[in-house]
């Protein structure tokens, strides 16, 4: 009889020649747990998705009181589902004003790709001005938003009428003109190795696009539900984005995403043509009662308001001869050991000594720092003397 690890490379699509492997059978808290019986601390978190942690305990018990009443019922946005209504109504409380409508997707691929026909649709225009060296998803309008050819050249053409600037630079802004639907933006560049934004280039940002009508989205899928210190990371940054687009730790471990604008640009999907947006199992209501529960977690206790000071803590005890430097912000952080090989080295290390983490698409030089939200102080300090020890090479 062929093994788990057998049957995987047989029938499981791959993403790549060599993918991590671990044979995960549990999870909890910080914590993944393989079939040999070793215990790893996530420093990954799903990529920003387990904020609240592995299988917390007020998640599991709303999918399971979910599951007790109703699953899939039909079509997103035909039926009243209480989930969406209730987490509706409690998110767009914590955002601005304009921010008040939301549409259920079912990931952040998908949520940008929903607020590009969005912008693109409510102000009638055609261009599109993204970043260099970010990532906004693997369909094929979010991998029109990257500027590297290494991931997008084998699948053109992408979309046409895409622009890039450089981030944090206000340089060469004249290209956000009339023609201009919309900017695609993060408060904080994750893939590029966790590069935070400055205040005056989005205040700037802003400027030039209210001054052409022009759209800025936001791609929180990363940065949102408290991954930076505050709920979304454009709070930080003095701006407030047109569209928002979130998923990852929106689910509490669940597959869910939506994007997020003012009614009167949402409604705008209603019409001409009508189904402006549609998807099956998007705002399915199994995983929006753990984003619900997964949202209260984050807002009734004292978990964000932590965050800033966990990740402090995370810094003054990163002292390594082989660190070159940290930067980051809240609990993200990417540490930089100087080359590839360096971050190759001590990723093989850490995972022996029990430590799980990753590098950057468009920073192969660092290594990621982004555990769940949950990490007690005691647990950062045995993960930093496990990172030291992996980094003697």
């Amino acid at each position: 009889m062929l093994t788990q690890r057998q049957l995987f490379f047989r029938h499981v699509g791959q993403t790549s020649d060599e993918p991590v492997a671990i044979e995960a059978v549990k999870a909890e808290g910080i914590y993944i747990y393989d079939n040999k019986g070793n215990k790893y601390i996530d420093l990954i978190a799903g990529v920003s998705v387990s904020n609240v942690g592995h299988r917390h305990p007020k998640v599991v018990e709303a999918v399971k009181n979910q599951l007790d009443k109703y699953m899939h019922l039909m079509v997103y946005g035909e039926y009243i589902q209480s989930p969406q209504v209730e987490f509706a109504k409690m998110l767009t409380d914590l955002l601005p004003k304009t921010l008040d409508s939301i549409y259920y997707v079912n990931s952040g691929s998908e949520a940008i790709e929903g607020a590009l026909k969005l912008a693109k649709r409510y102000t009638g225009r055609h261009k599109i001005i993204a970043f260099k060296n970010t990532y906004h998803g693997s369909t094929h309008g979010a991998l029109s938003l990257m500027s590297d050819d290494t991931y997008n050249m084998a699948f053109r053409p992408l979309l046409p009428a895409v622009e890039f600037l450089d981030f944090n630079s206000t340089d060469n802004f004249d290209i956000i003109d009339k023609n201009t639907a919309c900017v695609v933006v993060e408060a904080v560049q994750a893939e590029a190795g966790i590069i935070p934004g400055k205040k005056d280039f989005f205040e700037k940002l802003s400027r030039k696009c209210k001054e052409n009508g022009v759209l800025i989205i936001s791609d929180e899928v990363q940065t949102g539900f408290g991954r930076t210190g505050s709920l979304f990371a454009f709070e930080q940054f003095g701006f407030v984005p047109d569209i928002m687009a979130v998923a990852k730790g929106m689910g509490a471990g669940m597959p869910v995403g939506a994007f997020i604008s003012d009614k009167k640009i949402m409604d705008c999907f209603t019409n001409n043509p009508i189904l402006g947006h549609i998807t099956t199992f998007g705002g399915h209501p199994v995983s929006v009662a753990a984003a619900l529960a997964g949202l209260k977690v984050l807002t009734e206790g004292n978990l964000i308001s932590k965050v800033k000071e966990k990740g402090e803590l995370f810094l003054s005890l990163l002292k390594h001869q082989n660190i070159k430097s940290v930067r980051g912000i809240g609990l993200f952080y990417a540490v930089d050991l100087g080359s590839f090989d360096n971050v190759k080295k001590f990723i093989e290390n850490a995972e022996n000594n029990g430590i799980l983490t990753d590098w950057f698409l468009f920073d192969e030089t660092c290594f990621r720092i982004a555990p769940p939200l949950t990490i007690t102080q005691d647990e950062i300090k045995i993960t930093c003397e496990k990172i030291i020890k992996s980094l003697d090479f």
